[in-house]
């Protein structure tokens, strides 16, 4: 396969492989390329029905999600998942993120056979070509699928003016409005491809595996900080002679196990990621995810199971360092995550080859905590 398939995470080992970000050409980011990226439009894998409204929409505030991220995924002894792509969307109300509250998030996976009705049998080329049919943002090749300029998902509400752009929602119409479609509607400037303020900065996601050497001598520092952190907790417990006097002592005692116990999670968290920082992304199908807290981690009834009956499985977590790169700081609400854990089906079922809906966990920091 080409280089964007050889760098794609290989499904089905247990091994950690980290994702970053790089700068690349808008044509190594296109559908042709089977890209991992962050941000912009997404890449649609199947150019056939892809995901639109109703289904994007932000379960709390009811407005169109932005795309977020993509992987490219294949599973190698599986034909009918040569090409696998994860799609990953959020809203960006920032009124939404409420703590641990998953519902402006939503997960789709989509999958191909190599043989397939949209790409070439063989890889595709490593330079530009100028017949790549992804030129082309507002209509998807092969189907004539109309994409919304504002977020790239499908959308067939035409300009009442020029008739020539289109949107998925007329929330998204009054973006473009403002933005630059009220002086350019019905001139030549219509069709140029200015990059839209709801998208977030575009990225291509390039893995590597996770080195694994001194994990030995970290853990051995992670027990010593452990033991340091309940040495304080006791000597805080100590302390807090007129609080007790107000609390139960089980209350008391509950309350500093829990405190004791987010922190070694939070710890653990800390020293896996600290020899890669900036590592935004782990992927590590049918392992398990570094959570950033002891609370509000999912059950195995937390997680649905697939529409075909599966146990879904762990697939790749989206890393708090991600939000560094979006734009998105605030000094009052914020988009904002601890970490994003996708599950998905372990059999990737395919439905005709449409869009499969799968499972996000939202798990925020704990209120003390700070990276």
């Amino acid at each position: 396969m080409a280089s964007e398939q050889n760098n794609a995470p290989v499904a089905g080992k247990k091994e950690v492989v980290l994702g970053f970000l790089e700068d690349a050409e808008p044509w190594q980011l296109r559908s042709p390329q089977f890209p991992s990226k962050v941000g912009g439009k997404p890449a649609w894998l199947g150019l056939r029905d892809p995901p639109g409204l109703p289904g994007l929409e932000c379960e709390i505030c009811r407005l169109p999600m932005a795309f977020l991220l993509q992987v490219y995924a294949p599973i190698l002894d599986q034909d009918g998942c040569f090409h696998r792509t994860i799609f990953l969307f959020c809203c960006k109300t920032a009124e939404c993120y409420t703590r641990n509250d998953g519902r402006c998030m939503k997960v789709f996976r989509s999958q191909l056979p190599r043989a397939n009705e949209f790409y070439p049998y063989d890889p595709p080329p490593d330079e530009e070509s100028s017949g790549d049919p992804g030129v082309d943002h507002a209509v998807l090749p092969v189907t004539g699928v109309k994409l919304c300029w504002v977020c790239g998902c499908p959308g067939n509400k035409a300009c009442s003016r020029c008739h020539t752009v289109t949107y998925c929602s007329k929330h998204h119409q009054t973006l473009h409005w403002k933005h630059t479609h009220k002086r350019e509607c019905g001139s030549q400037a219509v069709a140029s491809d200015a990059a839209s303020p709801f998208l977030f900065p575009e990225s291509e996601l390039v893995t590597e595996p996770e080195e694994t050497h001194g994990e030995e001598e970290t853990e051995e520092e992670q027990e010593e900080t452990e033991e340091e952190q309940e040495e304080e907790a006791a000597q805080k417990s100590v302390n807090c002679d007129a609080v007790a006097d107000s609390l139960a002592e089980t209350d008391l005692e509950e309350m500093a196990m829990h405190e004791t116990e987010d922190n070694k999670v939070f710890q653990r968290f800390k020293n896996r990621v600290a020899p890669e920082p900036h590592q935004v992304l782990r992927y590590s199908r049918g392992g398990f995810p570094l959570w950033v807290s002891s609370q509000h981690v999912p059950t195995d009834d937390d997680i649905p199971e697939c529409t075909c009956g599966a146990k879904r499985v762990f697939e790749f977590q989206v890393m708090p360092q991600l939000l560094n790169s979006l734009c998105v700081d605030s000094t009052g609400a914020s988009v904002d995550w601890g970490t994003l854990a996708v599950y998905s089906c372990p059999a990737s079922c395919s439905h005709d080859n449409s869009y499969c809906s799968e499972v996000v966990w939202k798990q925020d920091f704990s209120s003390e905590q700070k990276l």
